[in-house]
């Protein structure tokens, strides 16, 4: 178009509402392809669209790729200019575009869309680049969004980026400044809390808070809690000096448990793997036996920690043939990278039954998958987590 066109004559008009609406042709002709590429020939050329007009292009054809379950052509090299960056797939190319919507955002030559950062939140979570989420809420200018759902929604991404003591202090700070009684970062708050043995007893502490402020209204979140407290006082009690206030913090964290398994019945597995993993703390084996079950149950098989956790009452009990069998019944319905932990607990059952030439070749099957894996990923995976009972 030429630069004196304007845009306010009749044929812009036209020409702009074509540019808009010839994407939507191209979905309901089904073709994914030319409506990759009228988005970009729309996006790329310069056509004398307002600014409105072109974020909700850019907003459209983010929403395309995110969500139509086909994947994107690669971008023309051409059209881009040298140094500068070049989506590979659809989510780094609706990450790209919903980076520059939030910039026009911040520069004010939009209008603030909270959809936007929604989209954004859902692209870097998939990406598992919960870091640069976070960054994009810090860059969002004061007044954007109210501060406590700043510090929560950066908390939670924190979190997930497995910076647990940086999510918790914005969560303090929250609960300090803007609401001392907000449910879900008190809940937040706790989980991050009873993760941690050294924050345990803060964990229970805040995890009371919430029934204090639930008072009833809500089953699901007062199970949740009170599986918080109980975990949470579990891990405290492994720190008490005397046996006494041991026994009691033991005891206070199983009524805890068995509570949150009235409230929230055989629907929630966390509670029930908790209650498990504390009947088998207190030597409660068969009550632990029944409620590991239970879990393995719920989570269809998948858990591998659910396997682990039967296969270690079970030796409790010193039925090491029968905890052997689950291990390899686990092995067999876990792929490769989960297998760690279950190999070295096989390992161990093995020594214990006395089969210390059959341990070594489990243990150097273990190897063996860890130096595979290091040749794959590098050094910075980790093959599993240790689950401490």
């Amino acid at each position: 178009m030429p630069q004196n066109f304007g845009n306010e004559g009749k044929l812009q008009e036209t020409l702009s509402k074509v540019v808009e609406l010839l994407p939507d042709l191209w979905k309901l002709a089904d073709s994914s392809r030319d409506v990759i590429l009228s988005y970009r020939r729309a996006l790329l050329h310069k056509w004398n669209l307002d600014a409105k007009t072109i974020a909700r292009i850019q907003k459209e054809f983010v929403v395309f790729l995110l969500y139509s379950g086909g994947e994107a052509i690669p971008s023309n090299l051409r059209s881009h200019m040298d140094n500068s960056f070049v989506p590979r797939n659809n989510l780094e190319e609706a990450i790209l575009l919903l980076m520059i919507l939030l910039r026009k955002i911040t520069l004010k030559k939009l209008e603030w869309d909270p959809s936007i950062l929604d989209h954004l939140a859902f692209a870097l979570s998939v990406s598992g680049d919960l870091t640069a989420l976070a960054n994009q809420w810090e860059e969002l200018l004061p007044g954007t969004v109210n501060r406590r759902e700043r510090y929560q929604a950066l908390s939670l991404c924190y979190y997930g980026a497995g910076k647990d003591l940086v999510a918790l202090n914005l969560l303090r700070k929250l609960l300090s400044k803007e609401d001392p009684t907000h449910v879900p970062s008190l809940l937040i708050a706790s989980k991050i809390c009873c993760e941690n043995p050294d924050l345990a007893k803060d964990g229970a502490s805040l995890a009371r808070k919430v029934l204090e402020n639930l008072d009833g209204r809500c089953n699901q979140l007062e199970g949740l809690s009170s599986c918080l407290l109980g975990v949470s006082l579990s891990t405290h009690s492994k720190f008490c000096i005397s046996n006494s206030e041991r026994v009691e913090r033991q005891s206070e964290a199983l009524h805890s448990l068995e509570t949150a398994h009235k409230v929230t019945g055989m629907s929630n597995p966390l509670v029930i793997y908790s209650l498990s993993l504390e009947y088998a703390e207190q030597r409660k084996l068969e009550a632990a036996l029944h409620y590991a079950k239970c879990f393995l149950n719920l989570e269809a098989g998948s858990s591998v920690k659910g396997w682990l956790l039967l296969a270690r009452i079970l030796s409790a009990q010193k039925q090491f043939l029968d905890a052997e069998s689950i291990l390899n019944e686990a092995l067999d319905q876990t792929g490769i990278w989960d297998q760690g932990e279950l190999l070295r607990t096989k390992a161990k059952l093995q020594i214990a039954q006395g089969q210390l030439k059959t341990a070594i070749e489990t243990y150097t099957h273990l190897l063996a998958i860890l130096l595979v894996q290091r040749k794959t990923f590098g050094s910075r995976k980790t093959l599993y987590k240790v689950c401490w009972m």
